[in-house]
């Protein structure tokens, strides 16, 4: 068994535990917390009853890496750094679910962060872990920087038309909606339910975190330049995105023809589901599970294509992704421990 520790106990750890509940090779042995040390992890998350029996702890970091094969970091950015080199030093494999490890140019990561990244030389060896795209590289690595929810949606929503040559890469906008569970466990206005329910809003219009990276993996796919404008919105629901992405095209296609080349694009990765043709995605069928649900649709009137991504945020946009790392890194099926459909209805 793969010996797990989780350092973290917001919503992400909550969703590796439940998710590793039913793994056949890992096991979650320890898991750091600062406010719920002495708990057990069932009593802050309840649904866990009988799934774990793990205690949250105080950190000590050497001793906690010792015990691990793998450490997932969930934690906000500018604190992974300190555990990522314990576990490099210590021999081990580490996936971040935070930013700090997502940026191959450090001072995009300090400009937009705003915090001074400690671990420079540690970037170039990071892989990024979009499994369907960057799966030989996550093989081999020791560290992971795991996609942000929002990149997630996009990047597999945009891959398949960019590898293609089909889209103006400076025409591409991101429009998204994601559900309050994105803003953590943590209290505040924007997810107290009065301020979330029957309401939608937009926020860090033009300034959002996740542009540079989205921006980032979209240039190494498309072989040049990519600029988004991307406006992500909070709906009131627990969790969910979904992605509505424009771009401009280069030449005429037809809609059969861009379905053959997203079908084929993803025809060996289980968890990207195209949808067929006049079908589009729902938050609701992703819901809790890895999957990535995507639709396609040709505006011959405006020259664009539309295509709508949908995730479950905290799945496939974060632990469940996680996971599906963690067993290309350890030899595993991909689909290990996470083969399971979203709830509908």
């Amino acid at each position: 068994m793969i010996k797990v520790g989780i350092v973290g106990d917001g919503y992400t750890a909550e969703e590796l535990v439940r998710l590793l509940a039913r793994h056949p090779e890992a096991e979650v042995i320890a898991i750091t917390s600062l406010l719920n040390i002495g708990r057990g992890f069932d009593e802050v998350f309840p649904n866990l009853k009988h799934y774990t029996k793990v205690t949250c702890e105080s950190m000590d970091l050497p001793s906690f890496v010792d015990r691990c094969d793998a450490v997932f970091v969930a934690l906000p950015h500018g604190q992974a750094v300190p555990v990522v080199k314990e576990v490099v030093a210590q021999g081990k494999k580490v996936i971040d679910l935070g930013a700090d490890f997502r940026f191959k140019q450090v001072d995009v990561y300090e400009s937009w962060y705003n915090v001074k990244h400690e671990a420079p030389d540690l970037l170039k060896e990071a892989v990024y872990g979009i499994p369907e795209l960057y799966g030989d590289q996550v093989r081999k690595a020791r560290i992971v920087a795991n996609p942000g929810c929002f990149p997630t949606s996009a990047i597999l929503g945009l891959a398949p038309a960019l590898k293609a040559g089909l889209l103006d890469t400076r025409t591409l906008i991101v429009d998204a909606k994601t559900g309050v569970s994105g803003a953590g466990r943590t209290p505040g206005p924007n997810n107290l339910f009065c301020e979330a329910n029957e309401n939608v809003k937009a926020y860090n219009v033009c300034t959002h975190r996740h542009s540079p990276e989205i921006e980032q993996v979209l240039s190494w796919l498309a072989g040049q330049e990519a600029i988004i404008s991307f406006t992500p919105h909070l709906i009131p629901m627990s969790r969910g995105i979904l992605s509505t992405i424009y771009g401009s095209l280069l030449r005429p296609i037809t809609r059969d023809e861009i379905q053959a080349i997203y079908e084929e694009f993803y025809r060996d990765c289980f968890f990207v589901r195209v949808q067929p043709v006049g079908q589009l995605p729902l938050t609701r069928a992703v819901y809790t599970s890895n999957h990535c649900d995507i639709g396609l649709v040709i505006d011959e009137r405006t020259n664009r294509l539309v295509v709508l991504s949908a995730i479950d945020n905290l799945v496939k946009g974060a632990s469940g992704q996680a996971i599906q790392n963690l067993n290309l890194m350890f030899g595993l099926p991909e689909t290990c421990g996470l083969e399971a459909a979203g709830l509908l209805p």
